[in-house]
């Protein structure tokens, strides 16, 4: 199941050069499902949300990052999944390859299914979920677009549910919750780097 969710992944990979995980089945941290939010300055800075399921991540792209009022509606784009032991990644890809840029842990946590059963709810386009997490905690959901703006088909929305929470400080969003270093400390560390496929 894991090796099949994970084909377009290692697609993207050649793991004769690169350290990112390869997708083999990893020891899982809790009982409770896990979600990670990585902050991604690639080709543009965006946060990658990912929610576990299956023993993978499933992923979307959300170009602001998630909001905390109700009234805002981002766009999330969902793109491959990734392996359970990719939550923790925290440093750079180096530029020209496939992500090329630095990686934060923005937050992480455990999230709670509120709605459809999870994989009834990824076919009909809907998940309500409860994070717990160490910066964002509360009610969000994921809806599919449909119509004339859903032009490449994997665009979703991400919703705040429940009630709004506190908006995190510009201190906080540039402070990851695995080390505390900023964006710009962690790209100049290059403790940890991944080489992955060029980019076509």
């Amino acid at each position: 199941m894991v090796k099949k969710l994970l084909a377009r992944y290692r697609a993207k990979r050649d793991f004769t050069k690169t350290r990112e995980p390869s997708g083999k089945p990893a020891a899982k941290k809790g009982k409770e499902p896990l979600f990670v939010i990585q902050k991604h300055d690639a080709s543009h800075l965006h946060y990658d949300f990912r929610l576990e399921l299956d023993g993978v991540l499933k992923s979307w792209a959300v170009p602001k990052g998630p909001q905390t009022d109700m009234e805002t509606k981002r766009l999330a784009m969902m793109v491959e999944d990734h392996p359970y032991d990719y939550a923790d990644f925290e440093g750079t890809i180096p530029k020209g390859n496939y992500g090329g840029g630095t990686v934060m842990v923005w937050d992480t946590g455990t999230w709670e299914n509120l709605g459809p059963e999870p994989h009834e709810g990824l076919k009909k386009g809907k998940l309500h979920f409860k994070l717990n997490g160490k910066k964002l905690k509360g009610e969000w959901a994921l809806v599919k677009m449909h119509g004339p703006r859903a032009t490449k088909g994997n665009e979703w929305l991400l919703l705040k549910h429940g009630k709004a929470m506190k908006p995190i400080s510009a201190k906080k969003d540039d402070s990851s919750v695995l080390t505390g270093r900023t964006m710009a400390q962690i790209a100049k560390a290059h403790d940890r780097e991944w080489i992955s496929r060029p980019k076509s």
